[in-house]
This record gives C-alpha cells, sequence and structure tokens, in this order.
C-alpha cells in the first residue's frame, strides 16, 4: 500500500478527506488511541449511539460512542471491527479510540497491540457512514510518503488530505444560493417525498422553498443537508439588519421526565394553558423559558444539570436539561448524550441565509446575497449559550379537541438570537455571494 493507492481506495468508497495522526507508544489497544482534547472529532466521525458510563471501582465517568468502523488491510481488503467505539471523557476533556481489534477477522493486532513510536493512523469516512481506517508501521513506504509532505490542513490532532476529485464544496455551496438569490422573487413551495414540487402556504416555508431550490426533499435525518453543510434559514424585514432575528437550532423530542413516561397529551394536560385566542377546546403550551427562570404561564423552570457554568464543561455524564415545576418534578428533560449525538453531526458546517416574505399576490420568498458561515462546533458551546440565557427553550406544542377527540402537535424547539450565532462556533464569515457567481 502507498499513499496514492490508498486515496484511491478512500475516493472509490465516497470518502472525501483524510485524516492522519503519528500514535505514540501510548496510543495502543491496551491505552487506547488518543483522539483529542475536545469533542471536536464527533464533528467527523459519524456516531451510531452513545450512553453515559457512571464512575464505578476501577473507571472514570465518561460517554461511550459506538461507531462503524473497518480496517483496510496492506491488500486493500476491508474488514469490520464490531467493538469499535469512541470514550469520551467529560471532565477533561478527551477522546480516545477503543475496541477497534475486537472481532475483526484482519484487524492489524501486531501494530495495535505494541508500543512503537510514529506508526501512521490514516482514518476516513466514507459515503455510507463507515468510519475507514489504516494503519502503517514508521518505516512502511507509505508512512514515509506522509513525512515527506510539508504542508497539510490540520484539524485537532490530526493533519488533513483534501481527496483531489472531491469539489470544493462550500464554494459550490455559496454559487448554488448566488443562483437563489439571483432568482428575486420565487413562488412559495416544497418538495414532496418523491421529489414533486407542492405548494407551500404556511409561515415557516421559507426553509421549504429554498431546500426545493437546492433539491433537498425535507427530512427528519440528523445529518447535515447539503454538501455537508447544515442549512438555516431565518427572515428578516431588512437584508441589511439580520442581527435580531430568532433562529431554530434544534427540536428534539424529551428523552425522559413526566412528557416523556406519561405522554405528551398528559403533559399537556398537566402542564399546558387555554388558548390565548380563546379557541375553543384547545390547549397550548409555550413560551421563552431560560435557564435559572421559572416561566409564568407553564410554572416550569429550566435548569443544566450536571454542567459547570464557570469552566464552560460537562462534569457529569447522566447531565440534562431539564424542567422542573414548582413541586420539583421533572416534567421533561433531555439527556446530554442524545443531544451531543444530534449537535456535533449536524452542526459543524452551517450556513445561515437570511430571506423576506411578501405575501401581497400569493406567498413569495426571496434570499440576501450575504450569508452567515459558522465551522467548527462543540455541544459545550450549546451548553454555555444556554447557561447565559442566550439560548432558550421555546416550544409551540398543541392540544386541539381536549375533552373529546384530542389530536396533538409537537414542537420542541431550542432558539437562539442571530446576533448570537457567532458564539456557538470556532470560525465565523459573513460570505458576499456575488464573490461566487
Amino acid at each position: 500500500m502507498n499513499l496514492t493507492s490508498l486515496k484511491s481506495l478512500l475516493a472509490d468508497n465516497g470518502c472525501q478527506k483524510v485524516y492522519i495522526k503519528r500514535l505514540s507508544p501510548n496510543d495502543n489497544s491496551k491505552n487506547q488511541v488518543y483522539l483529542g482534547g475536545s469533542f471536536d472529532i464527533l464533528n467527523i466521525l459519524p456516531l451510531k449511539d452513545i450512553v453515559n458510563e457512571p464512575a464505578g471501582d476501577w473507571k472514570k465517568e465518561r460517554f461511550k460512542a459506538t461507531i462503524s468502523f473497518s480496517w483496510i488491510a496492506a491488500d486493500g481488503n476491508i474488514s469490520k471491527a464490531p467493538g469499535a467505539k469512541l470514550i469520551l471523557y467529560p471532565k477533561y476533556p478527551e477522546v480516545r479510540f477503543s475496541g477497534f481489534l475486537e472481532g475483526c477477522e484482519k484487524a492489524p493486532s501486531n501494530l495495535m497491540t505494541q508500543r512503537l513510536a510514529d506508526r501512521v493512523l490514516f482514518l476516513s469516512v466514507s459515503n455510507t457512514g463507515t468510519v475507514l481506517g489504516y494503519i502503517a508501521a514508521p518505516d512502511s513506504v507509505i508512512a514515509l510518503e506522509f513525512l515527506k509532505i510539508q504542508t497539510f490542513d490540520e484539524y485537532g490532532v490530526f493533519k488533513v488530505i483534501e481527496l483531489p476529485h472531491v469539489e470544493d464544496n462550500k464554494k459550490r455551496l455559496l454559487h448554488e444560493l448566488y443562483h437563489i438569490h439571483s432568482l428575486d422573487w420565487i413562488d412559495s413551495k416544497r418538495l414532496g417525498s418523491k421529489g414533486e414540487i407542492l405548494p407551500c402556504n404556511s409561515t415557516n416555508c421559507g426553509g421549504y422553498t429554498l431546500e426545493a431550490e437546492l433539491n433537498i426533499t425535507p427530512n427528519g435525518y440528523a445529518e447535515p443537508d447539503y454538501l455537508g453543510w447544515e442549512l438555516k434559514q431565518f427572515d428578516v424585514l431588512n437584508f441589511s439588519h439580520t442581527e435580531s432575528a430568532v433562529i431554530t437550532l434544534m427540536t428534539p423530542e424529551p428523552t425522559d421526565g413526566f412528557y416523556k413516561t406519561a405522554g405528551t397529551i398528559a403533559f399537556i394536560k398537566k402542564y399546558g394553558y387555554s388558548d390565548l385566542n380563546g379557541k375553543i377546546d384547545r390547549l397550548n403550551f409555550g413560551g421563552i423559558h431560560r435557564a435559572g427562570f421559572r416561566h409564568f404561564r407553564t410554572h416550569l423552570q429550566l435548569e443544566l444539570i450536571g454542567f459547570d457554568k464557570e469552566s464552560g464543561k460537562i462534569r457529569n455524564t447522566d447531565g440534562k436539561i431539564v424542567l422542573y415545576d414548582s413541586d420539583n418534578n421533572e416534567a421533561a428533560s433531555w439527556n446530554f448524550s442524545s443531544l451531543i449525538l444530534h449537535w456535533n453531526r449536524k452542526h459543524n458546517q452551517a450556513c445561515y441565509v437570511p430571506s423576506q416574505c411578501n405575501v401581497t399576490s400569493g406567498r413569495k420568498y426571496r434570499y440576501s446575497d450575504k450569508v452567515l458561515l459558522g465551522m467548527g462546533t462543540d455541544f459545550q458551546f450549546f451548553l454555555v449559550q444556554m447557561s447565559l440565557g442566550n439560548i432558550y427553550y421555546d416550544p409551540g406544542i398543541k392540544l386541539e379537541n381536549a375533552s373529546t377527540n384530542p389530536k396533538v402537535k409537537k414542537r420542541s424547539q431550542f432558539r437562539i438570537k442571530s446576533k448570537n450565532l457567532h458564539t456557538l462556533y470556532r470560525i465565523n464569515e459573513i460570505a458576499n455571494l456575488s464573490d461566487y457567481a
């Protein structure tokens, strides 16, 4: 195996980038492989699931995340490693790679069980979400080729190589958005499940119309929308003033509490209130809930459990966002493990697109010639902003025909003002679309 053949094999599997790390003696199957001093690696390695493990007699408190991982052998054959997992230690923080030899038919045990400096680990992600790995001895052809390369992009502890056939997805995205901007007013629409164009007449059609222009079918998957980028449209009155818009960051359902155990209908009947516009037999549950404050209408208080505001770090793996009632009962909660799984993967690269709406002759939208780009995130950034009140819970849950034939609409929303978006990313950029015409 040489570098050219490895890159070709990875490209054939739909990979876009190669992440490379020179291993220390401690990077082995016994001590685990160190992947970084933050949770950044979760942005590039797709997780299948994540669970918290409390501290025991001999182990530290940690998250454990399974991944789909396979080793590439020197002959190019691929062998699954079903025991592969990431271990996340939040109190450091630190991420390590473990279980990568378990159950693997052709595991590179000779290189990954010993304490040998300067082995070279190559990781890449296929278009099916499988992480492919190749390990090279220090004196191998491919390791020596790697050492001769003078310049790299870097991502945490990794050197990064872009595979040559991959287009610059950022430029392609911005070029497409320039084209949409140049169309000026666009009839409101959405794509159906089979890709057909359908009318769209609700207030949230700005995002659907943008997605339809990009041929994105609406879905609830926790994956980026377009070319590896998460797209977020938001309404403004003036393209020159975009700082005060409200943006919905994510809409996860609670994972525990009365909402989960008793169901949404019982939750609304217990904590909801009569419709404020007088609609008969309808109960609502809404309003802005900020950390540390009890909401005057729902009487629920939002709290962050297991998060240290001063250090900005998760301190407990069983941490969660909780709504407590006045008797300190857990009305609803979202555990950190489920939110980490959603946030890092979907929001690592995000593009925020201002739009305007016109309803004088049928609903129409147009999109700004400037967009906001955010790159490199961490779920702990999200929690910091929630602890400060900049991110808040703002549900739109309703129960119609409450006393006869109840019909529920679920909508749990975590939202932020556009002026605070920059706090969620390491790199922020305002892109002029005319530069990508």
